[in-house]
């Protein structure tokens, strides 16, 4: 598999981290399109994120994606507000298909 986030995850590739825990990684983007611009990435490679099983288990893995993200954004980051993007499928805009979802923020 030639994914740019999975070759992140497994430190082949060089990213500006944030944070990392033992299912996500919160790193900087690398063409930002705010002050603050970061990625939340789960480790587990879902190309999509309708690709999670709409069950008990994705809803506890999309529960924990977005507990991360808020996280991030606030403790990590310490935005006071911000923005949150999830591209879905080609047609969503998304270009690398690995879930991901960007936190935007840092705005006067």
């Amino acid at each position: 598999m030639d994914c740019v986030f999975c070759r992140i995850i497994a430190g082949e590739l060089p990213a500006k981290k944030v944070y990392e825990d033992e299912a996500f990684v919160a790193f900087h983007d690398i063409h930002p399109k705010a002050p603050v611009h970061v990625l939340v990435v789960p480790k587990e490679h879902v190309p999509r994120l309708f690709d999670y099983p709409d069950d008990p288990e994705g809803e506890r893995k999309l529960g924990a994606l977005f507990r991360t993200v808020n996280r991030v954004a606030r403790e990590v980051l310490g935005l006071e507000g911000y923005r949150v993007v999830v591209n879905v499928g080609e047609k969503g805009g998304q270009e690398i298909f690995h879930v991901h979802v960007h936190i935007l923020g840092g705005w006067r």
